[in-house]
């Protein structure tokens, strides 16, 4: 419309007004048809195409009809084909207002997520203070907890409920030491005293006495049990407490063997230690023996037939036999305590139970602790135990020591 006030002022009256860049102004009666037909006094938009010095391209014609002076005019404009702006005052100031508006609408942006970034950091980290806080005081011995447990946020809260739980944590651990304490210490007399009688009955029996067969198990079993609560008294210890001198393992698994072989008596089995060199760790002997006689006596005890070898070497010991086995079901339950192996356990080959022919529990002795007992024990070494299947048959466990 502007346009056509500036054409009909430089051009005067004429039929069709061409301005650049892309407007077309006809007087209505020398408009296209399709124009005159189509138009009205509301601006409408139909796609074109366009020659151009490049090719044909399309673009989308505005078009509407326009009444001034009695006469009626088509106003067109293509839109793709850029605008002299200075032809255009009034639209000029319109575009660079708008531009104005986009840039300060970028900045404000901007901006406002420059100040949201920084909020956000600064309020983190006064969220996250009082966790890391509480994750110190936790790391360091709960020396500094008491400080955070009168915070009235959500971390004084769970302060309290840790600082709580860590007294009641504490107070069980030295009711368990002293409970084991006290039962050692209870245990030892009787021990002396069974221990006691037992050598006043062997100095007395001849020789050849079949009582000597029983008073060397009472014996036997006195000795096992005063060896165990010594361990004991030892795990009830913490580690780093304890001292661990440099301890000689072939002569441990050598001891075990010969204090274990009555197990043999009436097995064709034979026993061998297999050891390049002498080899030694810094470990308690009692702990040590614990673990290795352990191990020893379930592999003389589980094997009818066959082998049974202690292997040593600088990194591992390994028990090895050709006995029974352990069967696939009972594989989680290895180590757990009062587990044996019994003929409600399928057998692994056949998937079949084990007959009461094979059931060793009317042979073997033992409440089934000595595995969790190894266990704890390679625990508080910082050692590990492992077992796996021999493909011939038994089992060999190994112990990975440092």
């Amino acid at each position: 419309m502007q346009q056509l006030d500036i054409s009909q002022e430089k051009y005067g009256d004429r039929s069709i007004y061409t301005a650049d860049p892309g407007i077309k102004i006809y007087r209505y009666d020398s408009a296209p048809t399709n124009l005159q037909i189509t138009a009205t006094a509301t601006v409408q938009e139909k796609s074109v195409t366009i020659d151009g010095e490049s090719g044909k391209t399309h673009g989308n014609l505005h078009f509407f009809a326009y009444q001034q002076d009695n006469q009626t005019y088509i106003l067109t404009y293509l839109e793709g084909v850029e605008m002299v702006m200075s032809h255009y005052p009034v639209l000029e100031i319109f575009e660079n207002l708008e531009d104005i508006f986009a840039d300060t609408l970028k900045v404000a942006v901007i901006l406002s997520l420059l100040i949201a970034a920084i909020f956000s950091h600064l309020s983190s980290k006064q969220i996250i203070k009082p966790l890391l806080d509480l994750k110190k005081a936790v790391e360091t011995d709960h020396s500094n907890l008491t400080e955070l447990t009168h915070l009235p946020s959500e971390v004084g809260v769970l302060a309290r409920a840790i600082d709580e739980k860590n007294h009641k944590l504490e107070q069980y651990l030295k009711r368990e030491q002293l409970f084991t304490g006290d039962v050692s210490h209870e245990l030892r007399t009787p021990l002396t005293i069974i221990m006691g009688a037992f050598e006043v009955l062997a100095s007395q029996l001849p020789a050849d006495s079949h009582l000597n067969e029983f008073t060397n198990r009472i014996g036997t079993t006195a000795r096992e049990t005063s060896e165990i609560i010594t361990a004991l008294l030892l795990l009830s210890r913490a580690p780093e407490k304890l001292d661990a001198p440099q301890t000689s393992i072939n002569s441990i698994a050598l001891a075990e063997v010969q204090r274990l072989t009555y197990l043999l008596r009436y097995k064709t089995v034979t026993c061998q230690i297999v050891a390049e060199q002498e080899y030694s760790a810094y470990v308690r002997p009692e702990l040590l023996k614990m673990a290795l006689g352990n191990l020893i006596k379930n592999a003389f005890q589980y094997t009818d037939d066959g082998e049974v070898t202690v292997t040593i070497d600088d990194e591992k010991i390994m028990v090895t036999d050709t006995g029974l086995g352990i069967p696939e079901a009972m594989m989680p339950l290895l180590y757990e305590r009062f587990e044996r192996l019994t003929h409600d356990y399928q057998d692994e080959g056949t998937g079949t139970a084990l007959s009461p022919e094979n059931d060793i529990n009317h042979k073997v002795e033992g409440s089934g602790l000595g595995l969790s007992i190894v266990q704890r024990i390679m625990s508080h070494m910082g050692w590990q135990l492992t077992h796996q299947a021999n493909p011939s048959g038994g089992s060999t466990f190994i112990i990975y020591y440092k």
